[in-house]
């Protein structure tokens, strides 16, 4: 036998082994890809109370957290950025009672009305004005 033959016969012997090897190992191997866990944290949830501070002599309420003024507009309540009549600046020096609900004023406001009447102190509480319109000191800058 030719020497030439049994290396060429070695070699595409070999070459089929290795291809026949080759093709069993990545047979078996396998990939999975299986779903990955991920894990979803929804973003925190900030609750903050509504708070309200009554101004009685305009029959208004501002909420700070929200910076809006509740009132009564067409029988309705109504939320804005401004007071209704009124500048901020009289608004805020005027007397307020700081509420302690925080839902909608207008589930309250019915009973407010009645225990702050404007222009008054709450009821039970001394006022230091009279019916004429005097003030103690007896002049009327107190209307």
């Amino acid at each position: 036998m030719n020497i030439k033959k049994i290396i060429s016969k070695s070699n595409q012997t070999g070459l089929m082994l290795g291809a026949v090897l080759l093709t069993t190992l990545t047979g078996c191997v396998g990939y999975v890809d299986s779903p990955r866990a991920e894990v979803y944290a929804p973003a925190p949830v900030v609750v903050v109370q509504d708070d309200y501070v009554y101004y009685p002599d305009y029959e208004v309420y501002y909420s700070g957290s929200r910076r809006q003024y509740f009132y009564m507009d067409g029988g309705a309540f109504v939320a804005r950025p401004a007071p209704r009549g009124v500048s901020v600046n009289v608004l805020f020096a005027s007397p307020s009672v700081r509420m302690n609900f925080h839902d909608s004023p207008a589930n309250h406001h019915a009973e407010v009305v009645r225990q702050y009447p404007g222009h008054s102190s709450p009821r039970g509480q001394k006022d230091n004005r009279r019916d004429d319109g005097r003030d103690d000191r007896g002049d009327n800058h107190g209307r």
